[in-house]
């Protein structure tokens, strides 16, 4: 699905035959790291959020419009704000998530005002008018903008744009509150999760520190489950698979991601295959590493120095069914920890 102008908000999927394997093989053929500084969408086809002035700016570096086409689940862009500057107010049915890479400011969503700086999580919320503000006159805020718009287009949920006058007035009621639609409760949720508020754990993947999930209930995300996973020079996270596709920014140091395709063998059961042998993805600081659905993988760092890397998905495949992690090999700090604690003396 494209604007009259030729933006893709959403991609169709259709085979001549009854049949999408050669739909798939595509996708899976297709480079999984986005190198820093890609912009396969530089918005000139009009994005409703930036400035006339020129003080805000927004590119792509994943989504449903991209060629060679990987997913619609997960979107990936940056929004930067000049100094001083702020973007134009605006409003749209989908949720977004921002983490702020660079730089202070403040959000206004629906006249309420929201601060936030470095290493913060913003959610602008589902049918939200909001406008993004740069607190600094000598430093740009730019921040990570990762959202799965494309499951609210899907929906049919597509009602977005400039914020602006009511048109043709006269043939309809007066306004009433839209948020009676929202689940009770959705405004009392934290729109932004300072650092502070979360916490570093040695988990079966490794050291990773959890904003948004199922499980963090305070926080107002419906879409989008967000990690922060950090790795010491040589180490590795787990080796586990999920079907949900994924997406990692790489906010610090090098290393590599390895995937084992799995396929479906149909017989007297709905088995799964996996391959033998991984794929290997080599990637570095700002760069984005793409997951394809029901993939196992793990990431590991290289000897250059800790590797810090910012992981999403899209909850939809939990609430689908699909909320399962197969651990096939645990990450070695948790092993360390597990074998230090069955060593310890009891009391």
């Amino acid at each position: 699905m494209a604007d009259e102008e030729g933006r893709v908000f959403l991609r169709g999927i259709s085979a001549e035959t009854y049949g999408l394997s050669e739909f798939r093989r595509r996708q899976r053929t297709a480079p999984r790291v986005r190198r820093a500084g890609t912009v396969t969408d530089d918005a000139t086809v009009g994005h409703s959020g930036d400035s006339d002035e020129g003080l805000s700016r927004t590119w792509w570096m994943l989504g449903p419009g991209d060629e060679p086409f990987l997913t619609q689940t997960l979107q990936v862009h940056f929004v930067e704000l000049k100094p001083g500057g702020s973007n134009h107010g605006h409003g749209h049915q989908n949720e977004a998530t921002f983490y702020i890479l660079e730089g202070s400011g403040y959000e206004i969503h629906d006249g309420k005002r929201y601060d936030w700086s470095k290493d913060d999580f913003v959610i602008v919320h589902t049918d939200s008018v909001h406008r993004h503000y740069n607190a600094s006159k000598t430093e740009r805020a730019l921040a990570l903008v990762i959202k799965a718009k494309a499951t609210w287009m899907a929906l049919g949920l597509i009602q977005q744009g400039r914020s602006k006058p009511f048109e043709d007035g006269a043939s309809f009621e007066p306004a009433r509150d839209w948020s009676q639609l929202w689940t009770p409760g959705a405004t009392d949720k934290k729109k932004v999760v300072k650092k502070n508020d979360t916490k570093w754990e040695t988990t079966r993947d490794g050291r990773v520190r959890v904003i948004s999930s199922p499980q963090r209930s305070d926080v107002r995300t419906t879409s989008v489950d967000v990690y922060e996973q950090e790795l010491v020079p040589g180490a590795r996270s787990a080796k586990h698979w999920h079907m949900a596709d994924e997406v990692a920014y790489v906010l610090a140091g090098s290393g590599e991601s390895e995937q084992w395709d799995v396929e479906a063998e149909i017989g007297e059961r709905y088995q799964a295959r996996i391959a033998i042998r991984p794929s290997r993805w080599h990637f570095s600081a700002g760069d984005l590493v793409y997951v394809p659905q029901n993939t196992v993988h793990r990431y590991s760092s290289d000897g250059s120095g800790p590797l810090r890397l910012l992981v999403a998905q899209n909850r939809l495949f939990k609430l689908l069914g699909y909320d399962s992690i197969v651990y096939l090999e645990d990450a070695r700090e948790f092993e360390r920890e597990v074998m230090a604690r069955s060593s310890a003396p009891s009391r």
